[in-house]
This record gives C-alpha cells, structure tokens and sequence, in this order.
C-alpha cells in the first residue's frame, strides 16, 4: 500500500498523509486518529518509535514537494516511492504551497533530519541562487533544469517546458487559430510557469499572431479552480479567443468547465490544451489535449541519479526527458 491508497482509502489528501506519516503536528485530531487506523488496518508499515525514527532521519531520501494540488507530482511521489522501497533507504516527503521558498525549507529539514539527499519537485530559480549554498549533500532537482546554476550537488532531470509549449501553440496555429488565451503560473515565482509562458509567445511571434499579454493572459496558481477562475475572468473581459493554452491539465480542466459555463463548446467553439499529460485528461470528454510529460521515467531517474551520487560520488549531471503533443477531442481544425 502506498501513501496515495491510504489518501483515497481515508478520504484526506496525500499531503494531509503525509504530514501525518512523518509526525507533522500541523494535522487535525480527526485526520491523525482517522489516518493512524487505516495505517493499522492496512499492510502500510510506519515506524512510530522517536528513536528508530531520529536513525532513519540520518540515512533517509527527503523529496520536497513544491505545489500540494499538483497531481503530476502525486504521480511522481507514487513512482518516487516504489523505486526507493526497493532500497536501504527510508524516504520522507514534505509538501510546500507553490508560492513557498523550498530550498528554506530544505534547509531546514536537513538540520532536523539529516537526510542523506533530497529530491525537488519544482523549484524556483532565485529561492535556490539564495540558499542553496547552506545544503552539502547531493540533491536532483526534478522538473526544472539547473544545469545554469552550476552547483556541484545539484543534478537536475526535466523537460524542455520553453519547447514544449511552443510545439503546442505551433499546434493549434497549424489547425487554423490565430486567436488566443493563455492561462500560466506566476512567472514572478514559478519557473515552469514563465518558460511555458515563453514558449507561448516564441510560437505566436513566429506565427506573427498578434497577442495581449495585459487583457490575453492570466497568471494563477496550478489548480482547477484557479483554471476555472482565470477562464471566468477572460470571458467577463469579453476576450474573444478560439483556442485556449492551459500550463497544466489542472487548469485546462477547470478552463472546460468555465466555458461550458458561459455556453461555450470544447472543441467546436473553443480548443482547449493542456500541459502534464494526467491520466485524467484520457477520461475526460472531452479527453483533453495535451503536452505529455514521461512523467514516471523521470521520477526513475531522478532516483537513479541521486542514488548515484549518494553512493559513488562525481559532480551534478543535467538531463532532459521527451515530450508528446497528444491532439485529442479537446481541440479541432477550423474550417
């Protein structure tokens, strides 16, 4: 059993699980009791002794979760998981908001834990350049690419978010759209959120498709509902758009609903595409397009990587995974 079958078997999301598996005092007294006992009925092993716990903390895998409504990270946390189970290793996972500093965090944790390395899931650049230098134990950055930042313990496995986006939009422009809506993270805090967003405009300037960043653009945060509400915020605009890039499948889910809402139709008035490749968007209808992102060998190996230089030492190595532009029913030629 994993920490995501505890979550659907309890009710409570992965982080509250979590929080609860690793002593988090920050948990209500109903969740921890509810989620101990399905810990108890369940063939999930969690040591709760103080001691045995302070030795695994020195020989554990710390992975840092940036974002806790981020699905593909769920995903990769459950990959995460199995690889490490097959190791010596105890493997704690702590969850941040996205808008928080990961690396501070971090920091932190390795004076509490002692981890013996740590995988990051997301991270913005300017919060490592801060406080990166406080951490001397290998680290795989996973999602981003820090081969720039050029610290020796600091590896990195991801994809080319600036490219993929621009194949997405060379995409749509290749099925006839020339008008467009983008919803993106806060590039001020998210660097994914800012290369998609630069992908986004490298396609539209190429295409020579006019674009206004100011009444065409929503930054938010990477969920449905902030999808949902950034769509809303478009349309109460009276933008008039026939296609809509979403910087996640999150987003672009709640975007669907939104314009249903206001009697639009996914695909025949507006194209819908999304970014992650969620197993979701194959259930949709309907199923959403997508840049798909080879999330589970990407997670193996960042493991892999880390594993490496945990054990055999050498310098960061910095690798890129593919990417799918995956056109399904959310999306349609114009006529």
């Amino acid at each position: 059993m994993t920490i995501k079958d505890l979550a659907k078997k309890t009710g409570y999301g992965v982080a509250t699980v979590s929080r609860v598996l690793n002593n988090h005092p920050n948990v209500s007294k109903k969740a921890r009791e509810t989620i101990l006992q399905a810990v108890q009925e369940s063939s999930f092993e969690i040591n709760v002794n103080a001691k045995n716990l302070k030795q695994q903390h020195a020989t554990a895998i710390l992975v840092v979760v940036k974002g806790t409504s981020n699905e593909m990270f769920s995903e990769m946390v459950e990959s995460i998981q199995a690889q490490v189970a097959k190791t010596d290793y105890p493997l704690i996972v702590d969850y941040q908001d996205e808008d928080a500093d990961e690396v501070h965090r971090a920091v932190q944790l390795c004076r509490e834990k002692k981890p013996r390395g740590i995988l990051f899931l997301g991270g913005n650049r300017q919060n490592f350049l801060a406080s990166f230098n406080k951490i001397d134990i290998p680290c795989v950055l996973v999602t981003n690419d820090a081969s720039g930042l050029q610290f020796e313990n600091l590896s990195s496995v991801s994809t080319d978010d600036k490219q993929a986006a621009c194949c997405a939009i060379d995409a749509l422009v290749a099925l006839g759209h020339k008008k467009f809506a983008i919803i993106g993270g806060d590039r001020t805090v998210s660097d994914t959120g800012r290369l998609r967003y630069e992908g986004c405009l490298q396609s539209l300037q190429t295409h020579n498709i006019p674009f206004d960043e100011k009444l065409d653009y929503q930054g938010t945060r990477f969920s449905y509902q902030a999808g949902y509400d950034a769509t809303k915020k478009l349309l109460a605009d009276g933008r008039e758009f026939t296609a809509l890039f979403a910087a996640a499948d999150v987003m672009a889910i709640g975007a669907i609903r939104a314009l249903r809402e206001h009697g639009l139709r996914v695909p025949e008035d507006v194209s819908v595409v999304g970014f992650d490749g969620l197993p979701l968007g194959d259930y949709l209808v309907p199923q959403l397009s997508t840049v798909a992102q080879s999330v589970k060998p990407m997670a193996q190996r960042s493991v892999e990587i880390l594993l490496s230089c945990m054990e055999e030492g050498g310098t960061a190595r910095h690798e890129t995974v593919p990417f799918t532009i995956c056109q399904r029913e959310s999306t349609r030629r114009l006529e």
